[in-house]
């Protein structure tokens, strides 16, 4: 039986607000995601996937309930685990190479080992030619690709994506979904990735977990028996739009309540 990459175990994580309200974010989710898996994550605004997300990486302490990455528990942030943000996280004043490196500088690896790895995840991003460029000159699917490599170079066993394409046009968003995928397949790594694009999840993901609005549940898990050599044009087939119908017939209730109950906050 394949172990578990990451073991969720019947998680609650609660807020207080500041005028003293308790808001339960995630809301007794168990579930696994095998090693070497890529799992997808969408549901409404406000439904507790960043949450979910940040208490796997160990940024946010669970209220009760427990996660573990590969077979060990979560009680903080672990060089295990990687994380690509959906904001801005290059260093402006670093090159593409020298951010990098950044987070295997911080991890205590050797300047040749460094290197070493530093080519390899440039040229496994396609950044090869923009070592010694800075940030600003890039567009923001190249500094994503950035960020990723500077992930993948830590080698963690585990990649946590976190809305990563949100910034992105269309046309980059499905050109760097397709790199994620092809690097995926190469590194066989166990990825968690969180998006709101239906389309996205399908193209990308062997299976997606939908989630309810607040309180965050998991309320379906859909098996994404696609081709694994799939790409854009898959959108197009019958299968694709039964399975994203699926999803949408999960979803849309929640979508709806969390619209509402948004619109009444403002």
């Amino acid at each position: 039986m394949t172990r578990p990459g990451i073991d969720i175990r019947d998680l609650t994580v609660r807020f207080a607000t500041p005028n003293g309200d308790d808001i339960v974010a995630v809301d007794g989710v168990t579930r696994t995601v095998d090693q070497h898996r890529f799992v997808s994550i969408v549901g409404p605004s406000g439904c507790g996937k960043s949450t979910l997300l940040n208490t796997v990486a160990g940024l946010q302490p669970a209220t009760s309930g427990s996660v573990a990455i590969d077979g060990v528990p979560v009680t903080g942030p672990d060089r295990k685990v990687g994380m690509v943000f959906q904001e801005e996280s290059t260093l402006p004043w670093k090159t593409v190479a020298e951010n990098v490196a950044f987070g295997m500088r911080i991890l205590g690896v050797d300047k040749a080992t460094a290197r070493t790895r530093t080519a390899e995840v440039i040229d496994l991003v396609g950044l090869n030619g923009f070592e010694q460029v800075y940030p600003a000159t890039l567009s923001g699917g190249m500094r994503q690709r950035v960020a990723l490599a500077r992930t993948l170079a830590q080698q963690p066993s585990v990649v946590l994506m976190d809305e990563p394409f949100a910034a992105l046009d269309q046309q980059t968003r499905l050109l760097l979904g397709a790199e994620v995928r092809r690097i995926w397949r190469q590194t066989h790594q166990t990825v968690l990735f969180v998006t709101h694009d239906l389309s996205e999840a399908l193209l990308m993901s062997q299976e997606v977990w939908v989630m309810s609005y607040r309180p965050g549940r998991v309320i379906d898990v859909v098996e994404v028996d696609l081709p694994d050599d799939r790409d854009a044009s898959a959108v197009s087939t019958p299968h694709f739009n039964a399975l994203q119908n699926r999803i949408w017939g999960s979803l849309q209730e929640e979508a709806m309540r969390g619209f509402v109950a948004e619109s009444r906050a403002t």
